[in-house]
């Protein structure tokens, strides 16, 4: 049998088709079947709980921590004073926002070098000869009572010379007649100081006519300090009215300072700027000096005038003497009216300011 013209199977199209459609189907069943064997394993087991997606819950910042409210005894900062009330019966008062009601002990920062200068001559110590008599102490705590603004209001003025002294009366360098007034209340048996107008931090308040103003030439402040201290005589030195801007000048106080030295004067800073700079820059001039430790009435009424009183006492009493500063108010003469006769019963003396200067203790 002869086989030459035969065609093998795998050139046969019938062939060739049957393999390409099986090869086919054969893949279409391999997909089917990984399909429904992925999808049984993704079902849940019966009886797992799912884990809930985490929940980030926004919360707030802690609020920071309130510092503690500084303790005067531990030689903390100053008190924070109410706000100031305005009063046209003591333009001082205004300034109280800007200084403590009580001032610490603490030990302030050291202050900038004050530069060599040529001091004044000094000249007699007028302080010493305007000055009451020192009382005897027996070493009992000292007071000086320093009322200032005075001359203003006249009625007011007059009610608090009355008082039982001896006070420190501080005299307004503009009132009228104020060499009369003066006068009167020394008779009664009080100190005496000039109340000099100084430049305060904010232009609303108005210190009154020749004030000592920063950028001052050092002739246009020895000008109008000599007018005020020409007013009337017998004081033993000065205090500033308001002053809070002027009182931190270095410039400008040192040539108060050269004034104050050449004629023989004290000065008491009221401390209406913690920027002060009248303590070291009278030290450097060697101008005898004090400053306030409380003040009375930046609220007027009775009762806060009375806790200030208070607190002047537990002052003296630990530090050997205070000075306090009040002014011409209703409510201030009627707290002294009933504080000052029982002081001497309660262990303390009342000074002038004069002696505390003399003492060193108002420094």
């Amino acid at each position: 049998m002869l086989m030459g013209n035969k065609t093998p199977l795998w050139e046969r199209p019938a062939v060739l088709v049957g393999l390409m459609v099986g090869v086919l189907a054969l893949g279409v069943a391999i997909g089917m079947a990984l399909g429904l064997w992925s999808g049984k394993s993704s079902k849940p087991v019966p009886g797992a709980e799912q884990a809930p997606a985490p929940v980030i819950a926004a919360t707030a910042p802690p609020p920071p921590a309130a510092s503690a409210a500084p303790d005067e005894d531990e030689g903390g900062p100053l008190l924070a004073p109410p706000p100031p009330r305005p009063d046209p019966g003591s333009s001082e008062a205004l300034e109280f926002g800007h200084a403590s009601d009580v001032v610490s002990l603490a030990p302030a920062p050291p202050p900038p070098p004050i530069p060599e200068v040529k001091l004044p001559p000094a000249g007699a110590a007028v302080w010493l000869k305007n000055a009451l008599p020192t009382p005897k102490t027996g070493g009992r705590p000292v007071i000086a009572i320093v009322i200032d603004d005075l001359g203003i209001d006249r009625r007011r003025s007059e009610r608090m010379a009355q008082l039982k002294g001896p006070l420190t009366l501080s005299y307004m360098t503009y009132a009228d007649d104020v060499a009369r007034q003066a006068h009167d209340a020394r008779v009664r048996g009080h100190e005496l100081m000039v109340h000099v107008p100084m430049q305060p931090q904010s232009r609303s308040y108005d210190p009154g006519p020749e004030v000592l103003e920063v950028g001052l030439s050092a002739d246009e402040i020895r000008r109008r300090l000599d007018w005020g201290l020409s007013r009337f005589d017998g004081y033993v030195g000065i205090n500033n009215h308001m002053g809070s801007r002027f009182t931190s000048d270095a410039a400008g106080m040192r040539v108060v300072m050269g004034e104050l030295r050449r004629r023989g004067l004290a000065f008491i800073d009221s401390v209406t700027s913690e920027r002060t700079v009248g303590a070291e820059t009278a030290r450097h001039y060697g101008v005898p000096f004090a400053a306030r430790h409380v003040f009375l009435d930046n609220d007027q009424g009775v009762a806060h005038v009375r806790a200030q009183l208070a607190k002047t006492e537990a002052y003296a009493r630990k530090h050997g003497a205070a000075i306090a500063i009040g002014h011409p108010h209703d409510g201030t003469i009627e707290a002294l009216a009933g504080w000052l006769p029982g002081l001497e019963a309660r262990g303390f003396v009342l000074v002038p300011v004069s002696t505390v200067v003399r003492m060193g203790n108002g420094q």
